[in-house]
């Protein structure tokens, strides 16, 4: 099992962002700038290792609350997203019609 690297980072405007990196490798440090392009980064980055990896968390010192909850937040609704479109699929696929 890979680790990827998560940490949380703030720019000069105080806007913040998500560097992550494999362990694995050198080199291979990605900038995201919110959850959804930080979700499609960690599954590429999973694919090469057949989805099994560990997401280790951590932040920079000038990094606030206020984003470190921003960032907590947009989880949450990114996973209540994904959730929800997997609770419909599986809804759709075990509905039965008698005329189908």
């Amino acid at each position: 099992m890979v680790v990827i690297e998560s940490v949380i980072k703030t720019n000069p405007l105080g806007r913040w962002y998500i560097e992550l990196s494999d362990t694995m490798k050198e080199e291979s440090m990605e900038i995201c700038l919110d959850i959804y392009e930080y979700a499609q980064k960690v599954e590429m980055m999973g694919e090469e290792y057949g989805g099994e990896v560990q997401v280790a968390w951590s932040t920079e010192d000038n990094v606030t609350p206020a984003q470190i909850n921003e960032v907590r937040q947009q989880i949450m609704a990114y996973e209540a997203e994904i959730e929800a479109q997997q609770d419909h699929s599986v809804q759709e696929s075990t509905e039965w019609t008698p005329n189908a």
